[in-house]
């Protein structure tokens, strides 16, 4: 576990360099930019009548043995309206003995407030993911994206500013027993089953200069700051990740990230390591 002292200290080291990557990615001649960001969702939704398939890998690293966890998610996308989408995915993990299936989710956000201009929007969307899952408890953290049953529900923020995208979310999850393993209590007989999440991205676009054809290959990059406060056990993690993101003749994409626990009383397992995520997207589909 980590002191008070550590914990402001890790809090200002990302805030140090949060600042620092926003001012290299704020500089640079105006344009458009996307506001796709790898770990977390923006308030913006992909276009109506849209299906999307992405391809998920995790390569985490085991804190006490060195071991690498795969994790596969194969995940589809359905853009209902331009107000509404939906996800649904399936977690596949090497954590024990080969690849097994341990579960899925199903997530939906709804853009309720928009505010457009030339080169620049301001959004917001409420969301909720219900998650299920098979696997062993094997952490305090809780982890709706492949670890925990359970439900969470948000709202997210995002701010378009010419090629610079900034998006903060916060939201409430609950955790439920994974089948029939039980929820540990610590020694004082507390359970963390109760959390808040909170991130913030900033991305760039850094490639092209000027749109000349919606075929060019865009490069993004960006940062993410990733949360969690656990109410029962009172205790919390911070995570930075930073990425680059390749938009393929504007229907594919590939996402390359590193997670990067900067502090944490939480016990977590595996805490960091790459993902890598592959999405196509299929529009007017229905």
């Amino acid at each position: 576990q980590l002191s008070d002292l550590n914990i402001s200290s890790a809090w200002s080291k990302c805030l140090k360099t949060v600042l620092a990557l926003l001012i290299l990615l704020s500089a640079g001649t105006p344009g458009f930019s996307q506001e796709l960001f790898v770990f977390t969702e923006p308030a913006s939704n992909m276009a109506a009548k849209t299906v999307g398939l992405r391809l998920g890998n995790s390569f985490m690293k085991e804190l006490h043995n060195g071991k690498i966890n795969y994790h596969l998610i194969p995940e589809v996308m359905i853009g209902l309206s331009k107000k509404i989408m939906v996800h649904g995915d399936m977690f596949l993990s090497s954590r024990n003995s080969g690849m097994a299936s341990e579960g899925g989710s199903l997530y939906a956000k709804y853009r309720f407030y928009s505010v457009d201009e030339v080169q620049k929007h301001f959004r917001m969307a409420a969301y909720s993911r219900y998650s299920f899952n098979n696997a062993d408890i094997h952490q305090e953290e809780i982890n709706l994206y492949g670890h925990n049953t359970g439900w969470e529900g948000g709202v997210v923020a995002t701010q378009l500013l010419h090629k610079v995208a900034l998006s903060s979310s916060f939201s409430y999850l609950t955790a439920q027993n994974n089948n029939k393993y039980k929820f540990p209590v610590d020694a004082k007989g507390r359970v963390n089953r109760e959390a808040f999440n909170y991130t913030f991205s900033a991305g760039r676009l850094m490639y092209p200069e000027e749109y000349t054809d919606y075929k060019q290959t865009n490069i993004n990059l960006m940062v993410e700051v990733l949360g969690q406060y656990n109410t029962g056990l009172k205790k919390h993690y911070l995570d930075i990740a930073p990425s680059v993101q390749f938009i393929i003749n504007s229907r594919s994409r590939i996402d390359l990230a590193y997670r990067y626990q900067l502090a944490s009383s939480l016990l977590r397992t595996a805490p960091q390591g790459v993902f890598i995520r592959l999405e196509h997207n299929f529009f007017n589909a229905f």
